[in-house]
């Protein structure tokens, strides 16, 4: 514990070779074998066999758990929970190891409502976020035109999910994702196995709009013909 500490301060070591490397490191707490043994940085906290073992110059650095946090180096403000991390990355949260933590419970939110926001969406790494709408983020952009004319031949269905995601057997109203694939790749979403996984109903809305706003231009234009034509009967 603390082996080889020279100037570093504030700093706890509970274990076999926690924080053994440390020499100028401060502000670190470091519980179990191996924990942090590595670490000049400052301000971790690693909590679990061989936790935040390999981190350097990393400051900031939450784990809990066996091995959490064991792939982290010189990252940042990372919180690592049941994770190894990523080698370098920084400003980042894991929750849980892929394939081993299948399902998701997180109290607080079902019946909860917020009067402003946005959908949270996951892409098939698990890594959660929101879309943006502001032109600062974009590029290329210009009318979709024809482009929407691709969900005229989508095909909406009813369906129930197989008993094993839901038991009771709801109802359920919307597309199957390999029909839409078929349709226009770009509307589905895939797994990490590149399967299709779902539909990007949030694209399928802008290209209803779209479709909307191209027949409401028929029916106006409709109306003023209709409107000139009854003019000369009356003259």
């Amino acid at each position: 514990m603390l082996y080889s500490n020279t100037t570093g301060v504030n700093n706890t070591a509970n274990g076999v070779n926690a924080l053994y490397n440390n020499t100028t490191g401060r502000n670190n707490t470091a519980v179990g074998f191996n924990a942090l043994r590595n670490t000049v940085g400052e301000g971790n906290t690693a909590n679990g066999f061989r936790a935040l073992v390999h981190n350097t110059t990393g400051k900031g650095n939450i784990a809990l758990g066996n091995n959490a946090g064991e792939n982290l180096t010189t990252g940042d403000n990372n919180i690592e929970i049941g994770n190894p991390g990523v080698a370098g990355e920084a400003n980042a949260i894991h929750i849980g190891k892929e394939g081993t933590q299948t399902a998701t419970f997180i109290a607080g939110i079902s019946g909860t409502a917020v009067p402003t926001g946005v959908a949270v969406i996951v892409d098939d790494n698990g890594h959660l976020g929101t879309t943006t709408s502001s032109a600062r983020f974009k590029e290329a952009i210009k009318p979709m035109d024809k482009a929407s004319e691709a969900i005229l031949a989508l095909k909406p269905v009813t369906f129930r999910y197989k008993h094993e995601l839901d038991p009771n057997g709801l109802p359920h109203f919307g597309l199957v994702a390999e029909e839409v694939e078929g349709v226009n790749r770009d509307l589905v979403a895939r797994d990490d196995q590149g399967r299709p996984y779902s539909v990007r109903y949030e694209a399928v809305n802008s290209m209803l709009l779209n479709e909307f706003l191209k027949e409401h231009r028929k029916v106006t234009e409709q109306g003023n013909e209709i409107a000139e034509l009854k003019q000369r009967l009356l003259i």
